[in-house]
């Protein structure tokens, strides 16, 4: 039986996480957009997802322990050995961590992506602010030495 619901928590995870994976895909794309409006949507769509995966990962978790089992790859290969369902739980394992590895990855992606927009937007300000010169250069290609900078509201 808990071999069973283990097989129902991992046949609903992987559907949760390949939607997760598309909404970090629209996240990029939003962020690479700078669409706010619709990266807020997106993270409402998100956090759902994430609160599942995490409550099945905690049942799973039970499950295994219940059976005086380790809460890990091993203990889910040893419930393997006995179950009528082997195979389907050790391939529906493998393909949950595959997609939450994607998931994972992406994600990396985007916050790759937030930082340097940060870097940029920092960079920007700080020119018109007076607080940053800009890199410029001279007629032989060194950097160019300037005196004192006024922030572009004084100029």
């Amino acid at each position: 039986m808990h071999d069973t619901k283990l097989l129902e928590l991992f046949n609903h995870d992987i559907g949760i996480a390949e939607q997760l994976l598309e909404l970090i895909n629209k996240e990029f794309q939003a962020l690479s957009d700078r669409d706010l409006p619709y990266l807020q949507a997106l993270l409402s769509e998100k956090l759902p997802l994430l609160g599942q995966l995490d409550q099945h990962g905690q049942e799973r978790s039970q499950l295994l322990t219940d059976l005086g089992l380790s809460a890990d790859r091993e203990g889910l290969h040893t419930l393997a050995r006995s179950s009528d369902h082997a195979q389907a739980l050790l391939e529906h394992s493998e393909q949950l961590s595959t997609l939450l590895e994607r998931c994972q990855a992406a994600n990396l992606r985007n916050g790759r992506l937030i930082r340097s927009s940060q870097a940029s937007a920092n960079s920007m300000l700080g020119i018109l602010r007076g607080n940053e010169t800009p890199s410029l250069y001279d007629s032989r290609g060194s950097a160019a030495r300037i005196g004192q900078q006024r922030p572009l509201s004084q100029a």
